[in-house]
């Protein structure tokens, strides 16, 4: 069920209920699946015998999007005004103007119920949908949660009233997961862009940390997107001189030494995870694990030093502060596989090169398909620059290359997910 979601850009939650009847699927869904399955046309027939109108229409857009699924940058908005009205070609987007039908108009039906009643009741209502999305971020692959995202941005977009400072709040936390999500999976332009609007609409809400906290994340997945290291320090402190609350000071302190260490400044950067260490330690709750990109999670500062320690060359410092961290076992699947590659990193810096492409190895192997990202083969790449001299004509150096070849995200289409059951992007 999973690798035929995958193959067809649906998520598998949504077609285990089709499969069992609690879910009527679509027209676009049977001719996927007739498709992958080899069963055509059986279950196009089958949808065709129960809807007669609808899958004609669906065959004409299904001709119609092959070419947009092609792998490519994914089109973007530049303006924050634009941000939630996602347009075609962009997972999970609808053409201008077009009205929404369906599990949609039920939604923003509820959504515009939801804020007729009370002060702040929508702005609740959002900032609800925004952290639901936060806590499910991590547990969610990145080609399944861009649809929601995306939908309930164009949701906010079009239910909310104008001018609304404080759903500026959570327009821009969906805006900074959409961004995360689409460097995730390569789409680095588009990725850029949608900094660019997140950005903009933190700084025009009424929270001022918001402001920060979108420039915490763009300098810290700016590294792996290789955008020019002095405008990803100055990102980080004025995301620390923004930041009004110890968790969002962590993140800034994160993102700090990170580009620190990565322009080779270790006093600058191993300040900066000292200071974060401190703060951390002041944190309530620090054995509670988050998920959520808002929040700082349990040994994240354990995590960053480990980076650190590795960009600067102390491989010692390295491999105690990522077995705290790994021993912790609280981090999303995308996430401890980096740290396990710069463990892998470290021992080939060590000289120990056929440990290291063995771990390097089995991490991009043993690791599903969906949770391959940018980030991950970025990290993994630092592996194989590691390595010196004679090593360089090893076998396993030839394997790890043609691994790090794949980059599975890079020709996977991004689908709709189960809340919607729409179009695939």
């Amino acid at each position: 069920m999973r690798q035929l979601a995958t193959r067809v850009g649906y998520d598998h939650s949504y077609l285990s209920q089709v499969e069992r009847g609690r879910r009527p699927g679509s027209a676009h869904l049977a001719i996927l699946c007739d498709r992958e399955l080899g069963t055509s046309p059986a279950l196009s027939t089958a949808y065709e015998q129960s809807h007669p109108t609808a899958l004609a229409a669906v065959e004409d857009d299904h001709v119609r999007s092959q070419a947009s699924a092609a792998p490519g940058p994914v089109p973007e908005l530049s303006s924050p005004e634009a941000t939630a009205a996602a347009p075609d070609g962009v997972p999970g987007g609808r053409s201008a103007g077009r009205l929404p039908t369906g599990v949609e108009l039920l939604e923003a039906v509820r959504h515009e119920l939801a804020g007729s009643f009370g002060p702040g009741t929508e702005v609740a209502e959002w900032r609800a949908v925004a952290t639901s999305h936060a806590h499910e971020f991590a547990t969610t692959p990145p080609t399944e949660r861009l649809p929601e995202l995306t939908a309930d941005l164009q949701l906010l977009r079009s239910g909310a009233a104008s001018g609304s400072a404080a759903l500026a709040v959570p327009a821009a936390e969906l805006a900074v997961m959409i961004a995360l999500t689409l460097a995730e999976l390569g789409r680095l332009r588009s990725a850029e862009r949608w900094w660019r609007t997140a950005r903009a609409t933190a700084d025009g809400s009424a929270e001022r940390r918001m402001a920060g906290v979108a420039r915490s994340w763009e300098a810290t997945s700016g590294l792996a997107e290789q955008r020019p290291l002095p405008s990803l320090l100055e990102l980080a402190d004025d995301a620390l001189a923004l930041a009004d609350r110890p968790a969002d000071v962590a993140r800034a302190l994160a993102a700090r030494a990170r580009v620190l260490a990565a322009l080779h400044d270790a006093d600058g950067a191993r300040q900066a995870v000292c200071d974060l260490h401190a703060v951390t330690a002041d944190l309530p709750g620090r054995s509670v694990v988050s998920s959520s990109p808002f929040e700082w999670g349990a040994f994240g500062a354990d995590g960053v030093e480990g980076r650190v320690c590795a960009a600067l060359g102390d491989t010692l410092g390295a491999y105690l502060a990522l077995d705290r961290a790994l021993g912790a076992g609280v981090f999303g699947a995308s996430e401890r596989a980096e740290l396990e590659l710069v463990v892998a990193q470290c021992l080939v810096m060590d000289g120990d090169t056929a440990a290291g492409l063995a771990v390097g190895m089995r991490v991009l192997v043993e690791l599903p398909d969906e949770w391959h990202t940018h980030h991950l083969y970025e990290t993994a790449g630092r592996v194989l620059s590691a390595v010196r001299g004679g090593d360089l004509a090893r076998r396993a150096v030839r394997d790890f290359r043609e691994l790090l070849g794949r980059r599975p995200y890079e020709s996977r289409s991004v689908g709709s997910g189960s809340r919607y059951g729409g179009w695939q992007g």
